[in-house]
């Protein structure tokens, strides 16, 4: 539970970051590092718990499909996160709670990016957050609840974990100047 909640977290953290890197900076190296570190943890938490798999293949799958993996550091994390779920496997998923979860992440990814989005608060704000992946994964842990087997909802600390994932994701965005800053400051200092 407690390793769960470090890895989602962390997770989040340095998928961001190595967005970032990859978009804002340009840094593949240090993109692909983050993102290496951001793989081991999804990679983990997919092959050992079915809600974990969904979720993350839903946002790869709606990240493709709304062309966000564009650079060598989004393909090689891309690459390695299918290839350790090819060679440990991966845990039976819903195939409905995986079309539920791709289509929000997608929805979110384009609404991020539709620029006739831009102004519009409430809408703007929606997007930012990523909200619609959000609701579909509080849907799915109440269905949990619910109808655990019926259903194939998710359990419902996967919210809770999900949650946390996504604040260690803002996070990351917020702090990722002051930290990239730190980084090229310390390299200038062992270099």
């Amino acid at each position: 539970m407690i390793l769960e909640a470090i890895l989602y977290a962390s997770s989040g953290f340095f998928m961001k970051f190595s967005d970032d890197a990859l978009d804002m900076e340009n840094n593949t190296f240090l993109g692909v590092v983050s993102g290496l570190i951001c793989v081991a943890g999804i990679g983990y938490l997919s092959v050992n718990f079915s809600d974990a798999a969904t979720i993350f293949l839903a946002i790869l799958i709606g990240t493709l499909f709304s062309g966000k993996v564009d650079k060598v550091g989004h393909i090689v994390t891309l690459v390695i996160f299918l290839a350790i779920l090819v060679i440990f496997g991966l845990p039976s998923i819903g195939l409905g709670a995986l079309i539920i979860c791709t289509l929000a992440a997608w929805v979110d990814e384009v609404g991020n990016d539709h620029e006739s989005l831009k102004g519009k608060k409430i809408v703007e704000t929606f997007f930012n957050y990523r909200f619609t992946m959000k609701i579909a994964v509080l849907v799915l842990a109440l269905l949990g609840i619910f109808y655990p087997l019926q259903l194939q909802g998710f359990h419902p600390l996967t919210f809770i974990y999900f949650l946390l994932f996504d604040l260690a994701y803002e996070m990351a965005g917020l702090k990722f100047n002051r930290i990239y800053d730190g980084i090229k400051g310390f390299y200038r200092v062992i270099g």
